[in-house]
């Protein structure tokens, strides 16, 4: 004999069922007695209390290294120490920061560091916003390829270009400043920030070889008698051999 049955559907009558009812009374509209599940309330109650100890022991601002603005730095300087455990700690020098210019992965970790931090004042293709235009040829406070780390790391302009050196490690600086030099050019003429009269400088060395060395401008003595004194011993004297 089989023991499934058929349920008749449920027809509303119209009648309001005979449930216990709470004290509550809106307009004359009555508020049945249904509570909520004890489950459903335990996890409400729960949560509050979670949140309560989250705070306390995450979010308190006095326990140092909790939060998770800290878990993250901690997260991505153990995940830059295995990237760069490949090419080591990079000296800021024009060799290096020329060499990195032309590799596309290690371009791609320079430019990562640029859209994160310098965005905002150089725009998102250095063409300039706030800050200056970095990808033409006049730039406002870099002479020398090596000139660029350094105004990276210690900010110029009074601090209207913040120093990094305290946020950024020396592999990132030297990798940013490869994908600046990278981008030279990007922007075309007359669409990016102009530069500003009287305040630019052109980077000497920048289409140099990064095996040549760096050419330094010949500066005037200090001491003319001494510069001259010096030209007259160089040149050579009646009855030498020319060479």
């Amino acid at each position: 004999m089989s023991s499934n049955t058929q349920q008749e559907p449920h027809v509303d009558d119209g009648n309001i069922p005979n449930d216990p009812l709470t004290d509550h009374s809106y307009d004359g509209i009555r508020e049945f007695d249904n509570p909520m599940p004890g489950w459903w309330k335990a996890l409400f109650w729960g949560s509050i209390v979670w949140s309560a100890a989250y705070w306390l022991y995450y979010e308190n601002g006095v326990t140092p290294d909790r939060s998770v603005v800290a878990a993250y730095d901690r997260a991505l300087a153990a995940n830059m120490e295995k990237q760069f455990a490949e090419i080591g700690e990079l000296q800021p020098d024009r060799a290096t920061i020329l060499k990195f210019a032309e590799d596309p992965k290690w371009l791609a970790f320079g430019k990562s560091v640029f859209q994160t931090n310098c965005v905002s004042c150089h725009g998102n293709n250095a063409e300039g916003k706030i800050g200056p235009n970095l990808t033409d040829d006049k730039w406002k406070n870099v002479k020398k390829v090596e000139d660029i780390p350094k105004v990276i790391s210690n900010g110029a302009g009074g601090n209207a270009m913040p120093a990094w050196k305290d946020k950024l490690n020396q592999n990132e600086i030297v990798l940013l400043a490869s994908y600046l030099l990278s981008v030279h050019g990007s922007v075309p003429p007359g669409t990016g920030v102009a530069p500003i009269k009287g305040e630019t400088n052109v980077i000497s060395d920048l289409d140099a070889s990064a095996d040549e060395p760096a050419t330094e401008e010949a500066q005037p003595s200090d001491n003319p008698a001494k510069a001259e004194a010096a030209k007259a011993e160089a040149e050579p004297k009646e009855g030498d051999a020319s060479k």
